[in-house]
């Protein structure tokens, strides 16, 4: 996604940004140009729900799609992310505390975990929240 003249600092990406991203005729495209000059972080669940998107929604290939996201999460300027039982645990118990899905709340705290300190998406009840926060780590929440 980034080049290697962009930010250190690397940011977590929600689905639903990847797939503008990634996805020329999604309506939110252009919106997410920028984020070719910075540095990302992804984690399973969202690389899952791009190819799900990408697939079943946006009616790419699989086979495409699947090399797409393969490349998004080989790019040595991105950082991957893993999920532990810990973030599980820590997702749940946001799941609860914010009114969130599973699947949100499992991102946020994965990204948590990672010490990240922005995400992107524009998901209106995530965007909501503005901030989420876990012990020490806090995540700023806003659109790309």
């Amino acid at each position: 996604m980034a080049d290697s003249g962009r930010d250190q600092e690397h940011l977590g990406i929600d689905t639903n940004v990847l797939v503008a991203y990634l996805d020329n005729e999604h309506p939110l495209h252009r919106g997410t140009s920028s984020l070719s000059r910075k540095s990302a972080a992804f984690c399973p669940t969202v690389i899952h729900e791009a190819y799900h998107t990408l697939v079943f929604k946006m009616k790419w290939d699989k086979q495409e799609a699947s090399e797409v996201l393969t490349e998004v999460i080989a790019d040595e300027n991105n950082a991957f992310v893993n999920q532990t039982v810990r973030t599980t645990k820590v997702g749940l118990n946001m799941a609860v505390g914010h009114g969130l899905g599973g699947r949100d709340s499992l991102i946020l705290a994965t990204y948590l975990s990672a010490g990240l300190k922005n995400f992107l998406t524009y998901d209106k009840a995530l965007l909501s929240l503005r901030v989420a926060s876990h012990g020490k780590n806090s995540l700023r929440i806003r659109h790309p």
